[in-house]
C-alpha cells in the first residue's frame, strides 16, 4: 500500500550480491534480472567487488611495498581493462559516457596509492583499507550503470559517507548511532519513492573520512547494517550456492545438502567457526532487529535457499558441520596463580598486537587460546616474559558441529566420541550455549574427520528419509517469497 493512501509503505529488501554473482557482464545482467523481480519490495543493493578483485588488489599492494612498482602498476592495468570491458558490456553507450570518467578517477587514485605504498616500503593497514575498498566502489558503480541501462531509477551511494566506523583498520567496527543516522538520511525517502540505492559493501570511513574496511567478506556485514538501519523486511545474501549446506560440497562432502532454515545463533556459530557463505558479524544487526536473512543462489534464482530466523521450523538436531584450517593453539602458562587481573593483562598484550582470540580452556594457572596468525607470537611471548610462558602449535584445524537442539540431545556427544575413538583429538569443546561441539585436530586429519561426522549425522538421515518418503529431508521449506 502506498504512503499516499495513509498506509505504511512496505519495508525494503536489502539484496547483497557477492563477487561470484558479479564476476562478469553476464553475471551482472543476471543480478539485474533478479533485482527486477524484487521491484515491488523496494530493493536496496549492496555490491561486493568483482570475483578475485580484492585478492588481486592486495597482491598489487604487497608487490608495490616490495619496491616493484611497475609490476604492481601492470597488475592494476589488467584490473582496469577488466572493469572497462564489463562497463562497456553492461552500461550501454550513453551510461558509459558517465561511467567512464568515474572509473578513470578511481584507477588514477589507485595508481597514486601504489606509488605511495612503494615510497613507504610498507603496506600499512591504512593503505590496505584504501586499496582494497576500491574494488567495491568500482563494482557498485558498474551495478548502478547496469540498472540505469535497464531503465530503472537507481542512484549510487558512497558507503564511505554512510558506514561510520572506528579507526581499527582492516577490522573496523561501526559507530552505530552515526551510521544509522547517515543511512536513513541517504536512503529512507528515496526508497519510499521506489528509487534503488546501490552501495559498495565491505567499506566505511572514520568520522574524519579516513577509509576503513569491515574485514574480509564484510559485504554481508554491510547488508545487515543497512537492513537494520532501514528496518528491512528481509536481507538477501546472493552467492553461488543453493543456501547454507550441511558441509562444503566442493572440497569435502559432495553429498552435502541444503539446510532449509536455521536460527540466527546457529548461523552465527557456523560463520564464526569458518563457514565461508556468511561473514561472522553479519548476523548480529539482523538478529537485533529480528530481520530474516536468506542465503540464495544467483545462478539458480528460483531455488529455495536457506532462511535464517529467530525460530526456524526445521526440526533437524544437527544443521551443519564446518572446519577452520590454519589454526594455531597457544598455551599460556602463568608463573603464578592466574588471577583475574593477570588474565586481563595477558589479553591486553594480545589485543595490542591486534589478535582476535578464542578461549578454548582455562585453569588456575593456564589458558589455551586459538589464533589464525602467528607473526606476532614471538613478540607476545617476549612481552609476557616474567608473567607467563607462551608456547604454540601450528597446523591445527577446528572442526565444529552446529545445531540448536544439541543441548537437548546428550547422546550426541557419546555418538561423536564413539565415532572418533581412534582419532587423536587435541581438544574437545562445547560452548556455553551448547549449540555446538568442536574438536581441535591436526590439520591433516580434518578432512577425514569432517567426512566421517557428515556420514554419521547427515548422510544416514538423507538415506533413511529418501527410502521412506522418496523425497529429500532438506527440501521441505519454501523460498523467500512463498
Amino acid at each position: 500500500m502506498s504512503a499516499a493512501t495513509g498506509a505504511q509503505p512496505e519495508q525494503p529488501v536489502v539484496m547483497k550480491f557477492g563477487g561470484t554473482s558479479l564476476e562478469d557482464a553476464a553475471a551482472i545482467r543476471r543480478a539485474i534480472r533478479i533485482i527486477q523481480q524484487r521491484l515491488p519490495h523496494r530493493p536496496v543493493i549492496v555490491a561486493s567487488a568483482l570475483a578475485n578483485v580484492t585478492d588481486q588488489l592486495l597482491a598489487a599492494g604487497k608487490t608495490a611495498a616490495r619496491g616493484e612498482l611497475q609490476t604492481a602498476r601492470a597488475s592494476l592495468q589488467e584490473l582496469k581493462r577488466r572493469h572497462e570491458q564489463v562497463a562497456l558490456d553492461v552500461a550501454g553507450s550513453e551510461n558509459y559516457r558517465t561511467l567512464h570518467p568515474q572509473l578513470e578517477a578511481e584507477f588514477q587514485q589507485l595508481d597514486a596509492l601504489l606509488a605511495s605504498i612503494a615510497t613507504a616500503g610498507e603496506l600499512t593497514p591504512r593503505f590496505q583499507d584504501q586499496l582494497l575498498g576500491a574494488g567495491e566502489c568500482v563494482s557498485s558503480r558498474l551495478v548502478h550503470a547496469a540498472l540505469a541501462q535497464a531503465g530503472l531509477d537507481a542512484f549510487w551511494v558512497d558507503a564511505r559517507a554512510c558506514i561510520v566506523t572506528d579507526a581499527a583498520h582492516t577490522q573496523a567496527t561501526p559507530l552505530w548511532d552515526e551510521t544509522n543516522h547517515r543511512l536513513q538520511s541517504a536512503m529512507a525517502v528515496p526508497v519510499v519513492e521506489s528509487r534503488i540505492p546501490v552501495l559498495g559493501g565491505f567499506i566505511g570511513a572514520t568520522v574524519d573520512g579516513i577509509a576503513t574496511t569491515l574485514g574480509r567478506g564484510g559485504s554481508d556485514f554491510t547488508a545487515s547494517i543497512v537492513g537494520a538501519a532501514l528496518q528491512a523486511s528481509r536481507i538477501e545474501i546472493w552467492t553461488d550456492v543453493d543456501g547454507i549446506l550441511t558441509a562444503d560440497p566442493n572440497h569435502l562432502c559432495p553429498e552435502a545438502r541444503r539446510v532449509p532454515s536455521m536460527s540466527f545463533e546457529e548461523a552465527a556459530d557456523l560463520a564464526y567457526v569458518g563457514a565461508k557463505v556468511l561473514h561472522p558479524s553479519s548476523i548480529t544487526p539482523a538478529m537485533r532487529k529480528n530481520i530474516p536473512v536468506w542465503v540464495l543462489n544467483s545462478r539458480n534464482p528460483e531455488g529455495k535457499g536457506t532462511e535464517i530466523v529467530a525460530h526456524p521450523g526445521d526440526e533437524c538436531v544437527m544443521k551443519a558441520i564446518t572446519v577452520k584450517n590454519g589454526v594455531t593453539v597457544v598455551d599460556v602458562e602463568a608463573v603464578r596463580w592466574l588471577a583475574p587481573e593477570l588474565t586481563r593483562e595477558i589479553f591486553d598484550v594480545f589485543e595490542r598486537h591486534q589478535y582476535s582470540l578464542d578461549l578454548l580452556s582455562a585453569s588456575r594457572g593456564s589458558l589455551s587460546l586459538l589464533v589464525t596468525a602467528t607473526e606476532a607470537l614471538p613478540a607476545i611471548a617476549d612481552e609476557l616474559k616474567g608473567l607467563a610462558t607462551v608456547r604454540w602449535e601450528n597446523h591445527k584445524a577446528l572442526v565444529c558441529l552446529v545445531g540448536e537442539k544439541v543441548r537437548r540431545q546428550p547422546e550426541i556427544a557419546s555418538q561423536v566420541f564413539r565415532a572418533l575413538s581412534a582419532v587423536d583429538l587435541r581438544m574437545i569443546c562445547q560452548g556455553a550455549s551448547e549449540r555446538n561441539i568442536s574438536f581441535l585436530v591436526d590439520e591433516v586429519l580434518a578432512e577425514d574427520l569432517v567426512r566421517r561426522l557428515h556420514r554419521l549425522f547427515f548422510q544416514s538421515r538423507f538415506d533413511r528419509h529418501s527410502a521412506t518418503t522418496g523425497s529429500h529431508p532438506m527440501c521441505q521449506a519454501g523460498g523467500p517469497w512463498q
